[in-house]
């Protein structure tokens, strides 16, 4: 597989997007980035594997808006040291570090996870198809 940095810039974006509607509060723009049957191992999940998207609608309150002020954010998300392993024209892997930048009384506040999503093409559309945080 020769290597591509349009490919790879692609799914970076995606999968900016994708943290930034997290953040946002943007189901919509969250959901459609991710396939219906999405599995995950997260925090949240206590080390169970979780499928479908039901369980992450509950952390987008149904009355959120995306953020209106995009000169202020109420988060900063940023993937570090983002590593592309392509398996395939349709799959691939991305690991990186994510970085959520915060302000709270004053005081600037970032937090790290490391993350692994894997994206496939589907008639044309990338999809979130699985997710491991720890």
């Amino acid at each position: 597989m020769s290597l591509s940095p349009s490919r790879d810039q692609e799914i970076l974006s995606l999968n900016q997007s994708l943290l930034d509607a997290a953040v946002g509060g943007d189901w919509d723009r969250y959901s459609a980035l991710c396939s219906p049957t999405l599995s995950c191992f997260e925090a949240e999940t206590n080390a169970m594997l979780v499928e479908g998207l039901a369980f992450h609608r509950f952390y987008f309150p149904s009355n959120a808006q995306p953020q209106a002020d995009a000169e202020a954010p109420a988060f900063v998300v940023t993937m570090a040291r983002p590593h592309l392993r392509w398996l395939g024209s349709d799959a691939v892997v991305l690991s990186y570090t994510r970085l959520v930048q915060r302000m709270q009384d004053g005081e600037a506040i970032t937090s790290s996870c490391p993350e692994t999503r894997i994206w496939e093409r589907d008639n044309g559309n990338w999809k979130l198809v699985h997710v491991h945080r720890s």
